[in-house]
C-alpha cells in the first residue's frame, strides 16, 4: 500500500455510481455563441477520425464477444468461518500453443480453492459448463480452466511486448456482476511491479491502463484495436474499491508462459538468489551509496544457504546488471531471475562501496526452496 492507493484484486460483486456534472451558459453567452458559430462545413479530419475510431471499437467488441465469459466459483470458508465464499470474476477463451484443446484463462484469486465442479463458466451465448480440469498458480495470479464444448471460438493474442503506451485498448469482464461489459481507454504504462496484491503474488509485471475496470472484473481480457488480447485485467488502485483510472493486467506472454508449464508438468518452474530486496531504490538512498541514478534492486540482506550466499552477496548490495541487461528496478531482478532455467550461471554487476564489482551466482530452484523452509518450519 502507497500513501494515495490500496492495490486490491477485481473478485465478487458490488454496486457503484456516478456523479455528472452540466455547465450552464446564461441568456447573453447562448446568444452570442448561437450568432458567431460558423456555417455548417463537411466533417473535419478530427471527426472523421472519431467516426472511425467508434467503428472500430464496435468491431473489437462484436470480435471479441463470443469469447468472453464470465466465471463463478464456490470457494472454501476463510479462517474462522464456516459460510463457504461465492466469488465472481471474468475469462476469456484461448487457444494457446503447446497446449491442447481450449482453455479459459482468469485469475487464480477467482478460482482458489475450488473444485472443478465448483466452478460455473457462463459463455455469451448463455450456455453453462463446468471445467474438466483446473491449473492454477497462485504465483502469477494466473488460472486456466480446460474447456470441452462444441462451437467454441477462441480470442487472437497479440505478442505483449509490443504493446506502447497510449495505445487504446478495450476491457471486457463482468463488473458489478453486469455481464458483457466493455469500456475503454489507453495504456498508461508498461512494467508496472511496485503494486502489493497479497502475499501468495510474487510474480508482477503489469500493463497499466485507465480502461475503467471495476470489482468482478478479475480475469476479463484487454484487447488492442486490431481485437487482439493483450492482457487478463487483475487488480485496481483505488481509495473506494472502484475504479479510480489505474488499473493492472498481466501481459498476455507472460500468461502462456506459465499456462503451457501448468499444462505440461503441472506447475511453474521459477529461479531465485535468495536476497530480501527493498521496494524501491529511493534517490536520496542511492545518492548516499554513490549511485547517479535511482536504478537497480537493493539487497537488504541475503538468506543464509542459498545461491546469493554462496555467491557472496551482501546487504546494501546494488544489483545493477544481470548478464549485461541493466535491472530497473527490485521486480524487474525477480521477474528476469524467476525466468532463468534452474542451475544457470549469471554475471552480476554489483555496486558496492561506490564501485561496480562483478559476481557470479548459480541460479536456485525457488519451488525446492519452498520446499524446504516449510520442512524447517
Amino acid at each position: 500500500m502507497n500513501r494515495f492507493f490500496k492495490t486490491m484484486l477485481l473478485g465478487g460483486c458490488a454496486f457503484g455510481g456516478g456523479i455528472a456534472g452540466t455547465l450552464l451558459l446564461n441568456h447573453a453567452e447562448r446568444l452570442k455563441a448561437q450568432t458567431s458559430r460558423p456555417a455548417p462545413v463537411a466533417a473535419s479530419a478530427n471527426a472523421l477520425g472519431t467516426i472511425a475510431t467508434g467503428e472500430r471499437f464496435e468491431a473489437v467488441i462484436r470480435q471479441m464477444s463470443p469469447s468472453v465469459v464470465s466465471v463463478e466459483a464456490i470457494k472454501p470458508p476463510a479462517p474462522g468461518k464456516t459460510k463457504p465464499i461465492e466469488e465472481s470474476g471474468s475469462g476469456v477463451i484461448l487457444r494457446l500453443d503447446g497446449v491442447p484443446g481450449i482453455v479459459v484463462i482468469t485469475n487464480n484469486h477467482v478460482v482458489a480453492g475450488a473444485r472443478a465442479d465448483q466452478i460455473t463458466i457462463h459463455l455469451a451465448d448463455d450456455k453453462i459448463y463446468r471445467p474438466t480440469k483446473v491449473w492454477t498458480d497462485p504465483e502469477s495470479d494466473i488460472a486456466a480452466l480446460k474447456l470441452e464444448a462444441d462451437g467454441i471460438i477462441p480470442a487472437a493474442m497479440a505478442d505483449s511486448d509490443r504493446t506502447r503506451e497510449g495505445n487504446w485498448v478495450l476491457a471486457f469482464g463482468s463488473p458489478f456482476g453486469l455481464n458483457r461489459t466493455v469500456t475503454h481507454g489507453i495504456i498508461s504504462a508498461r512494467d508496472r511491479g511496485q503494486v502489493s496484491l497479497g502475499s501468495t503474488i510474487r510474480i508482477k509485471d503489469f500493463l497499466q491502463t485507465d480502461a475503467a475496470i471495476n470489482p468482478g472484473s478479475s480475469g476479463g481480457p484487454l484487447v488492442n484495436l486490431d481485437g487482439e488480447v493483450i492482457g487478463i485485467n487483475t487488480a485496481i488502485a483505488s481509495h473506494s474499491g472502484s475504479n479510480s483510472g489505474v488499473a493492472f493486467a498481466i501481459p498476455i506472454n507472460l500468461v502462456k508462459r506459465v499456462v503451457r508449464q501448468l499444462v505440461d508438468k503441472g506447475s511453474v518452474s521459477r529461479g531465485y538468489l535468495g536476497v530480501h530486496l527493498a521496494q524501491t531504490l529511493e534517490a536520496v538512498d542511492a545518492m548516499k551509496l554513490g549511485l547517479d541514478k535511482a536504478r537497480g534492486a537493493l539487497v537488504e540482506s541475503v538468506y543464509p544457504e542459498t545461491p546469493a550466499a554462496i555467491a557472496g552477496l551482501k546487504g546494501n548490495d546494488v544489483i545493477l546488471q544481470v548478464d549485461g541487461l541493466a535491472i530497473r528496478n527490485e521486480n524487474h531482478l525477480i521477474n528476469l531471475i524467476a525466468s532463468l532455467p534452474i542451475g544457470q550461471r549469471v554475471k552480476l554487476q554489483v555496486w558496492r562501496n561506490k564501485r561496480a564489482e562483478v559476481i557470479e551466482a548459480t541460479v536456485g530452484d525457488w519451488n525446492k526452496a519452498q520446499t524446504r523452509l516449510k520442512a524447517e518450519k
